[in-house]
């Protein structure tokens, strides 16, 4: 299991795509706003990259939008095809 620390909050890198997880950049794009979540899922096409926070199916904020289960149906949809992509996992 590959850990990685973003401003303070530990994650476990669950699947990473082209080897594309950059720290630096992570450190930089990931907000207060993902703090809640329990997955960050992110892309990078064009040289830009999209994250999206996603919770266990389990946790009393989940809807559809942000259910981790939809996060294959997600890349299937709005993904760019090739597109390289990672899921963290928040551990703790």
């Amino acid at each position: 299991m590959k850990k990685i620390e973003i401003n303070g909050i530990e994650y476990e890198i669950v699947s990473d795509d082209y080897k594309c997880v950059d720290k630096k950049l992570l450190d930089a794009k990931v907000t207060d706003y993902f703090k809640d979540y329990d997955y960050i899922f992110g892309d990078i096409s064009y040289d830009k990259i999209r994250l999206k926070g996603y919770y266990d199916s389990k946790n009393k904020k989940v809807k559809e939008i942000n259910d981790i289960k939809y996060v294959e149906k997600y890349k299937l949809e709005y993904c760019s095809y090739g597109a390289k992509t990672f899921l963290l996992k928040k551990i703790g």
